[in-house]
């Protein structure tokens, strides 16, 4: 027994050679840096990185960390991407132990009894035989690599498998995040409706007033009309449009929301906390897809390595060790042993289809090195589309502030014009309309800036820990 042992250990040794090719990380096709004016402008010099700082830490609103912690434990879709890294991870292990040599043992027993009549003097009646077998069925000598290389690929589909996970929390809570501001958004532009809709049916009342008493036209009337029965069917939008969001969030969050933590308007959340995103694209090679990209490609160099092994002889052990005895006890000391390998060896002459497997097995490796290179270039256009919007979005933000008070001054101006009689209500119409506009544009940009800076943390890394 011992002697198999050393043997089964001393092949095993010497079958931990591999032909995959060596692994080099390729050249990253993008530049080192992002572009200098919006890079600088947007990027903080506090904080942890993005890639670094826990998302619990960066959701400064407490509120909306309660409803991604439920998102987290009820979502469905990130529940089937962690079930798939199970499977995956359940298949390498599989894959795995190909490598080690299955034993198996089976023990049997007799006991006869004879008849006295046929038994000679001194011969025992009860006979008892007992047999233990000890077997090896099957098992590939990796001389060459195949089952490590195939073991290899498996353990790359887990990583990259474990990488798409990780993607899909960052999207999880991105989204959350997201539908969280969009229904703050949409709860505050209804609001914003609301009290246009009172403000012009003060207006119309006004109006009307005036017209009974001979001061007002009917086309003022009706002037007067339009914008009330406008800002009715912006009311109507607007709460279709927050009921909708506030669907797509019961859905992202996978369960019923509390009311008591959802917002009323984007001045109710809190600010995201500051972070440094650096100014090296390196830190994109962090990113999850980029990483699952990268375990894809090694996975198809290990196929490589599979396609190279077929060339050579394939090298297969059969082999049991058997005892017999008559006494239990002494079962495998004493007993009738019988023990032996009987190898299998099959050698490749001429193969097409091991050619043909070869160059798929590089074509893939082509196509999984592209696929790794695209997501770098993608990668690198969001986070710069990302660092443009944060560079960018203040400024305006600041413009449409100014805009909503230049409108609002215009319009008091209108209104006043037109009740002391120097102006027609056409005036106080097209101020209105402005107004309204330039108040709905501020919500759009207060959305957008509160979006920015979690679009960049989404798109650096930021969450997946």
């Amino acid at each position: 027994m011992r002697t198999i042992i050393i043997s089964l250990l001393t092949l095993l040794w010497f079958s931990g050679c591999t032909m995959i090719p060596n692994y080099q990380r390729p050249e990253a096709p993008m530049p080192e840096k992002f572009p200098e004016g919006a890079a600088a402008e947007a990027v903080s010099e506090v904080g942890a990185a993005a890639a670094e700082l826990p998302w619990r830490e960066f959701i400064q609103d407490v509120e909306l960390r309660q409803l991604i912690e439920l998102s987290l434990a009820n979502n469905r879709d990130l529940r089937l991407a962690a079930l798939n890294v199970e499977q995956v991870r359940a298949l390498y292990k599989i894959q795995r132990e190909e490598m080690y040599p299955s034993l198996y043992a089976s023990g049997s027993g007799s006991r006869q009894s004879a008849s006295r009549h046929l038994l000679n003097a001194g011969q025992e009646r009860i006979t008892e035989t007992y047999r233990a077998d000890l077997s090896l069925l099957s098992w590939e000598i990796d001389f060459f690599g195949r089952l490590r290389s195939l073991t290899e690929k498996a353990m790359q589909e887990y990583f990259a498998t474990e990488q798409a996970r990780r993607g899909a929390q960052i999207l999880l809570i991105s989204t959350v995040a997201n539908g969280y501001l969009a229904l703050a958004a949409d709860r505050e532009s209804l609001a914003l409706a609301e009290d246009t809709f009172q403000s012009q049916q003060e207006a119309y009342q006004l109006v009307e007033r005036q017209y009974r008493q001979g001061l007002a036209t009917e086309l003022d009337l009706r002037r007067a009309q339009i914008p009330r029965e406008a800002a009715r069917g912006d009311m109507a939008r607007y709460r279709r449009q927050a009921a909708v969001s506030e669907n797509l969030l019961r859905q992202l969050v996978g369960a019923s929301l509390p009311e008591e933590l959802l917002p009323q308007s984007l001045g109710d959340v809190s600010v995201p906390a500051p972070f440094a995103s650096g100014l090296s694209s390196k830190v994109l090679l962090q990113r999850p897809d980029i990483l699952a990209a990268e375990h894809q490609l090694r996975g198809a160099l290990a196929m490589i390595g599979v396609a190279r092994a077929a060339f050579f002889p394939n090298i297969v052990l059969i082999g049991n060790y058997g005892t017999a005895s008559t006494e239990l006890s002494r079962l495998f000391e004493a007993g009738a042993t019988t023990w032996g390998f009987s190898p299998q060896l099959s050698m490749p002459i001429f193969d097409a289809r091991t050619w043909s497997a070869y160059r798929v097995s590089k074509v893939q490796r082509e196509m999984a090195l592209t696929q790794y290179e695209k997501a770098i270039q993608n990668a690198f256009r969001e986070t710069a589309d990302s660092l443009a919007l944060c560079a960018t979005i203040g400024e305006q933000l600041a413009a449409q502030k100014d805009l909503v008070e230049a409108t609002a001054e215009t319009y008091r101006l209108a209104r006043f014009r037109y009740e002391k009689g120097i102006d027609n209500y056409l005036s106080v119409l097209d101020a209105q309309r402005t107004l309204f506009s330039a108040q709905q544009g501020l919500v759009s940009l207060k959305l957008a800036e509160h979006s920015s800076r979690l679009q960049l943390y989404a798109v650096l890394g930021g969450g997946a820990q």
